[in-house]
């Protein structure tokens, strides 16, 4: 249903974007107390503290506007999608980079999005904090080299989180460096659980990608072959068949599977599982939303096949801004963009233990002492952002989750991967030959510094 839906979306926006203007003719500004509001949505809970405080601080001080922001967590693009057709879209969105299912030349192919202006970008305080000129990623928040939302922040790779009480009930002292020992960890640990607490856990959104895809990565496994201008998924075979171990051997905490991210970080945190897979920003999680103080926690990089690094790690720019094509009040939208990517506004949401810095600037006058937790999730050496993929139209699930289903089912992963090569490489074909996308190739591509190579986009 969510695809189908999606898909009904998405045909609307581009619908009303040709024929009747769209959603762009309608209003998302509206007028308080004599103050132009400016509406945000973001995904993102965490660090809801934080902002509502420094959006107070914003809104005491400032005579003409006034912020309101909206925390959407559940099939956040769709409910962007719908909020644009049905004209009560927000003045502005947070999208982090590869935001799931966020396709950024849908919504500027149906007008949807205000590309960023000059004066914005070259304004001295907003390029000094962002550096946005030398970020603009094709495909994640460019299209054709026209930025549409700006990062001001960092969130590392995937990590591993250890509950270190539960690991030495089970013996174990070494933190995993292999798919193969974590999968050991995680059976040894339930065995000494008893039902009572179990090896591993995980929930409903990102599933694949919330730890095990970058795993993978890690191993040198990518689902696209970048050199050949080609999907292949044939790599995922061998830690596919491993992870299904995780179902069939019991490790998996029962039900995590279908319960939403929150909730298992707050099982995680009461101890009921021993190893939970995400990025930094669970130091802020299991500092304050849920924090830790009945257990030692660990952080560790992911384990590989063999415990070698073959392929990054995907670190994600994050907090990015984007504007709705129907926001009104533009000027008074620029203004909010600019505070909330000030240095005092990112200085202190780094501080805080959200995010890392991206900017050199940025960490140069960051306090270091002060974030806390997510020092454990400083960058190493092998993390990075890959040039983005072509966004095809793929018929039956999406790479990630047909991986994750057959995980769980333990149902022939084989016959997926096969599926995946051909419905992936067909839509691959027809998309180009149409004009939809272009065939990306990178005849130099190194999976250790996926940006470094020379980039083609190929018609054919």
């Amino acid at each position: 249903m969510k695809k189908i839906l999606s898909v009904m979306m998405i045909m609307l926006v581009l619908a009303g974007s040709v024929f009747a203007g769209g959603a762009s003719d309608k209003s998302s500004s509206a007028q308080s107390n004599g103050k132009t509001v400016v509406n945000i949505w973001t995904n993102d809970r965490h660090d809801a503290e934080y902002f509502n405080e420094k959006i107070a601080e914003f809104n005491a001080s400032n005579p003409d506007i006034e912020i309101k922001i909206t925390t959407i967590v559940e099939d956040y693009p769709n409910m962007l999608v719908m909020g644009y057709t049905s004209g009560n879209a927000p003045d502005l969105f947070y999208m982090n980079a590869r935001g799931t299912g966020f396709d950024i030349k849908t919504f500027v192919d149906g007008g949807m999005l205000v590309p960023y202006p000059d004066e914005v970008l070259d304004d001295p305080e907003f390029a000094k904090v962002t550096d946005a000129r030398n970020h603009v990623i094709e495909g994640i928040n460019a299209v054709d080299g026209v930025p549409y939302g700006v990062y001001n922040v960092l969130r590392s790779g995937t990590r591993m989180i250890y509950n270190m009480d539960l690991l030495k009930q089970a013996g174990i002292t070494e933190l995993p460096k292999t798919l193969q020992e974590l999968v050991d960890a995680a059976a040894a640990v339930t065995a000494v659980g008893n039902g009572n607490f179990y090896g591993i856990a995980t929930c409903s959104s990102a599933q694949f990608e919330r730890w095990l895809e970058g795993i993978c990565n890690k191993s040198g496994i990518y689902h696209y072959d970048y050199k050949n201008g080609r999907f292949d998924f044939s790599g995922y075979a061998e830690p596919i068949k491993l992870a299904q171990k995780f179902f069939t051997d019991g490790s998996m905490f029962p039900g995590s599977n279908t319960q939403g991210v929150d909730a298992m970080r707050a099982q995680f945190a009461n101890g009921t599982f021993a190893i939970w897979g995400n990025a930094s920003q669970e130091a802020g999680v299991f500092t304050d939303q849920f924090p830790i103080t009945s257990f030692e926690w660990a952080v560790s990089e992911l384990p590989s096949m063999d415990g070698n690094t073959y392929g990054a790690v995907e670190a994600r720019p994050q907090k990015g801004l984007f504007m709705f094509s129907s926001c009104k009040n533009q000027d008074a939208a620029w203004e909010v963009v600019k505070y909330l990517n000030s240095e005092d506004f990112v200085k202190g949401y780094i501080e805080h233990g959200y995010a890392l810095p991206l900017t050199e600037y940025m960490a140069s006058v960051v306090d270091m002492s002060k974030i806390g937790r997510l020092a454990d999730f400083y960058l190493v050496p092998y993390e990075a952002m890959y040039p983005a993929a072509p966004a095809v139209t793929v018929a039956g699930d999406p790479y990630a989750v047909a991986l994750w289903n057959v995980v769980v089912s333990g149902g022939d992963v084989d016959k997926v991967i096969a599926d995946l090569n051909k419905s992936y490489n067909e839509a691959l074909d027809r998309d180009v030959q149409i004009g939809k996308v272009k065939r990306l190739v990178i005849a130099d591509f190194d999976p250790l510094n996926p940006t470094a190579g020379t980039i083609e986009y190929l018609d054919k």
